[in-house]
């Protein structure tokens, strides 16, 4: 097993880097929309009317249409879905965790866990934290393995237990979270590529994430409690000179903690309180806080930004690790600091994406695909399932869900939808296979530093020793959700807010 997964890392570690796979992917577009400009295809879209539209090939590469990507080159990359939203939350998210206010909060937590139950609530704290996104990963991790030891566990299967519910777990959720507006802006966007006028909520799947939280953590405490600690207790002596982790929390730390955590719940009163009335400016045009005009909708970035933000700037003047003004703007720009190399994946992907749907590339592939598809004469449920497959073998090269959904949303969304298969249902069946099979690829950019972690504890701990922990976990997430999303189509049970299994051509 280990020779195997060593192998794969080897693989994986010439494979360019994913901004890298894009240019080159954009510099195909335009090759190929050059190429096929040539030929003549019998392939039609119905227009919402009834017309039909004939797929025809533009090419990029002659000068009008070249020059019409270099007008809309600055365009491509501001309305890039991810980007706004990811900066904005970061932000927020920066004065959270420069003040301390998320690392205490994560400590509060875990020092009220009763023993008996300490696998299911540190599954529940983990995929809690996901919304907190890779911050959680700092501080989560050590926290867990503290708490594993206190209660007589193997730390590392603590370690371990963590990140596979915040990683693998990733599309199950209590709360909305950060992913929800990205997701949801690639699968709107190539949604319209068939229908232009359809309209696709925010929170579309997320009763079913809601629901997978439940099987997430059920399967993961049992791969924990039969699998892994077993394992690793017969496999994985703990060293006897590891160092303890500190939890310590000064008494400023403690009166900042107080002071944030009352602002949070006022602002959550407020937020209800406005929320409330039938007539809410926070409601949307039918009187619903879940429609895609509704306030609440539109700004949840925005909300998100503030209920990180704000108690992080009371926790960091009451602790006194903000003395200024001038340290909470360098929390917010130290945030941004790592998501250099992501703006610049945003500018190639943009441009990626504009050419690959405007050239008509996207509608032939849709098409076609469609057409094989139904040829094949699968049924819907295998469909799904193809595409659920197909993503996870994918995820073990690329783990980053919106590397991946801003690649085959222009694909899967509009030919499933051809095929009578709604949006929400495709990302629904992405979004499955793509977290779960984060936690066993020696690819997935966290892997060095959750090793770290393990070694901090067994110094033994390589990248095919956590591979082999993890695969466990991955195969029990893969079915967790899997099922989930099969049990909400067959008993007809909306997977979120405005969500349909079916799609109606109009015409």
């Amino acid at each position: 097993m280990n020779v195997f997964l060593k192998n794969i890392e080897k693989i994986g570690n010439k494979i360019p880097d994913v901004t890298i796979l894009f240019f080159f992917a954009f510099l195909l577009v335009l090759l190929i929309s050059f190429l096929l400009s040539f030929f003549h295809f019998d392939y039609f879209l119905i227009r919402s009317d009834g017309s039909r539209e004939q797929i025809v090939i533009k090419n990029f590469l002659s000068l009008g249409n070249f020059l019409e990507l270099l007008s809309k080159m600055v365009l491509n990359f501001i309305n890039f879905p991810p980007l706004a939203i990811t900066l904005v939350v970061a932000l927020g998210i920066g004065v959270a965790e420069k003040s301390g206010f998320l690392r205490v909060a994560l400590i509060k937590l875990s020092l009220i866990i009763p023993e008996k139950v300490v696998v299911p609530i540190v599954l529940v704290i983990s995929v809690a934290s996901h919304i907190i996104g890779d911050g959680a990963y700092v501080f989560l991790m050590p926290i867990v393995a503290m708490l594993f030891m206190s209660a007589g566990k193997h730390p590392v299967a603590g370690i371990a237990t963590a990140f596979a519910g915040l990683a693998g777990g990733f599309s199950a959720s209590f709360t909305p979270s950060v992913i929800d507006p990205i997701m949801q802006g690639f699968t709107e966007k190539a949604a319209h590529i068939i229908d232009s006028s359809i309209n696709i909520n925010v929170l579309c799947n997320y009763f079913v994430s809601l629901a997978g939280t439940i099987s997430v953590i059920l399967f993961c405490w049992f791969v924990c409690e039969k699998i892994a600690e077993p394992y690793l207790k017969k496999n994985l002596p703990i060293d006897q000179n590891h160092e303890d982790f500190s939890n310590c929390i000064t008494p400023d730390e403690n009166r900042g903690f107080v002071y944030a955590m009352v602002t949070l719940v006022a602002m959550l009163i407020i937020l209800i309180i406005l929320a409330y009335p039938d007539e809410s400016l926070l409601r949307g045009s039918h009187g619903s806080l879940s429609e895609k005009d509704a306030v609440l909708m539109k700004g949840l970035v925005a909300f998100l930004f503030l209920f990180f933000a704000i108690p992080g700037f009371i926790f960091g003047k009451i602790s006194k690790k903000f003395q200024n003004l001038n340290q909470v703007m360098e929390a917010m720009s130290d945030a941004l600091k790592p998501l250099i190399g992501f703006m610049v994946f945003c500018f190639i992907c943009g441009q990626f994406l504009y050419v690959f749907n405007a050239s008509n590339l996207s509608k032939l592939l849709a098409v076609s695909g469609a057409e094989l598809l139904k040829s094949l004469a699968l049924p819907s449920g295998i469909t799904i399932f193809g595409v659920i497959v197909f993503t996870g073998f994918l995820n073990l090269f690329v783990t980053s869900a919106t590397s991946k959904w801003a690649v085959l949303a222009p694909i899967f969304v509009p030919m499933l939808m051809l095929l009578g298969i709604s949006p929400e249902l495709t990302q629904a069946a992405f979004r499955v296979s793509d977290s779960a099979i984060n936690v066993m690829t020696p690819l997935f950019p966290f892997y060095p530093l959750i090793i770290m972690y393990c070694r901090k504890y067994s110094s033994k701990t390589g990248v095919g020793t956590l591979c082999s922990i993890m695969i466990p976990y991955s195969i029990a997430l893969m079915i967790a959700l899997t099922l989930t999303l099969y049990l909400f189509w067959m008993l007809d049970i909306p997977l979120g807010f405005e969500s349909s299994y079916n799609y109606i051509m109009k015409g």
